[in-house]
């Protein structure tokens, strides 16, 4: 067997090399998880949005319950007055009257407005779950998804290792280092296929026959030559 013989064995380790790259860089599971995590990103976007006004409600909501308690407050404060026996002037007790009257009505207008508040925050809280609900879905999925490419990756990867081994060996058997070098620079130039078979005439790696001229060629050509394939440069085994 000659060496360009021995340089076919290592371009065969080479190519399944390349498509088990290949395979690591396009597994569908690294895919998948990236569209799921672009989605759960535009669920948390929206979501922001949501909780943003619900915290704006939930503020104004807390300053009314906040101004709704000063007030009873003050009501009930006015009541104790009012009934304690120390104002016995008819003015001053009519003006106590009147204040607690208009501290109530002011308190039912704001418990009004709570209450508004309350049926708006309703429907936003429910969307809040509903989106929480949605995104812990989206990671669950994206966690299973994520440990299915890990998988994936350490079997290609135990595949990728003892390929590069067996490489190892068939190059370390070709016994022509010029030759190798020759053949990863084309292999680097060429789309990673650096040496092919010429078959029928025919180039393994470009697909093109060869000239007569040039077939009779490398025919004659002397038993130490390197012969490559003159339309696409790579290195031939005639």
């Amino acid at each position: 067997m000659t060496a360009l013989e021995r340089l076919l064995a290592v371009q065969e380790h080479d190519t399944r090399l390349d498509q088990l790259r290949h395979r690591l860089a396009t597994l569908p599971e690294r895919a998948a998880l990236a569209d799921l995590e672009r989605r759960h990103a535009q669920q948390r976007a929206a979501g922001s949005e949501v909780a943003a006004r619900h915290g704006e409600l939930a503020r104004e909501q807390k300053r009314l319950e906040d101004e709704i308690a000063s007030l009873v407050d003050r009501a009930a404060a006015a009541d104790r007055t009012l009934y304690s026996g120390t104002v016995s002037n008819p003015r001053e007790l009519q003006a106590l009257q009147d204040d607690i009257a208009s501290i109530r009505r002011r308190i039912r207008t704001l418990e009004d407005q709570e209450l508004e508040l309350m049926e708006q925050l309703e429907p936003i809280e429910a969307d809040m779950a509903k989106r929480e609900q949605a995104s812990a879905a989206l990671l669950q999925e994206a966690e299973l998804v994520r440990q299915r490419l890990t998988a994936a990756e350490a079997e290609i990867s135990v595949a990728v290792s003892s390929e590069l081994a067996a490489r190892a060996e068939a190059a370390g058997q070709v016994g022509d280092d010029e030759l190798l070098r020759e053949y990863e620079a084309i292999r680097a130039r060429l789309q990673g296929v650096g040496v092919a078979r010429l078959v029928a005439g025919t180039c393994g790696g470009c697909h093109l026959r060869l000239p007569a001229v040039e077939l009779d060629r490398l025919k004659h050509q002397p038993a130490d030559a390197v012969p490559h394939c003159e339309e696409c440069g790579r290195l031939l085994v005639v």
